[in-house]
């Protein structure tokens, strides 16, 4: 089988949009779930979602492990070989703690793609495919969260544009979230259980879009 790591924060980890005594969605409901039950037989799927994880940045309030380059490297490895590794990250980069624009955010999936890339992590010690996956757009409401992600709205708005020119300058893949699902009205940036499955069934038409080729002989 292929194998296929999801690499993001609380959308990847399956946080819920109401509170339950785990808040978190079982593995079936999880988007990287349908994901594996899309492709169940040709894939390995492999999850590494972590709430507030950023792209780059230590999280002076969280700590340090919540940033998602310091774990990326040791992640990969551990999992290796990979065909394809996702990443979405972004929404946690928002938040008014970091000060950044989003194309500082959009700078910083692009240092964790030159880092996968400097690995050799795929198949036959090459370079696994790798696309990026622009998180969906906050809600303009964003309840008690709202004083978190202060100012965040037109980044977020743009984010999507910002990697979008990443990936192309990396020449990797990419897809926009946005087109497909909207954050939950229930916190406003993440997503329910609707969005989970459609942007999983998103994923596996991209995934499926790339042309494979096998070279693991």
């Amino acid at each position: 089988m292929r194998s296929l790591l999801c690499y993001g924060d609380s959308n990847t980890y399956g946080q819920t949009t109401a509170h339950r005594p785990d808040d978190r969605y079982p593995l079936d409901i999880r988007w990287p779930g349908i994901v594996r039950a899309a492709l169940a037989g040709q894939w390995h799927v492999i999850e590494e979602g972590l709430s507030g994880r950023t792209t780059v940045s230590d999280d002076p309030i969280e700590g340090q492990d919540k940033n998602g380059r310091t774990y990326l490297r040791p992640c990969i490895m551990s999992h290796k070989p990979l065909d394809l590794v996702i990443i979405m990250l972004g929404t946690n980069d928002l938040k008014v703690r970091f000060n950044k624009t989003a194309g500082e955010i959009a700078m910083g999936v692009s240092a964790l793609v030159s880092d996968i890339k400097s690995m050799p992590a795929g198949i036959n010690g090459g370079t696994p495919e790798i696309l990026i996956v622009a998180p969906p757009v906050i809600a303009s409401d964003l309840k008690e969260w709202s004083g978190v992600f202060q100012g965040a709205l037109e980044k977020s708005q743009s984010l999507a544009q910002e990697l979008e020119q990443i990936a192309e300058a990396q020449g990797v893949h990419f897809f926009a979230a946005q087109l497909v699902v909207t954050s939950s009205p229930e916190d406003g940036f993440h997503l329910d259980v609707e969005g989970h499955r459609a942007l999983g069934n998103a994923i596996v038409e991209e995934i499926q879009a790339i042309g494979w080729t096998d070279a693991r002989n």
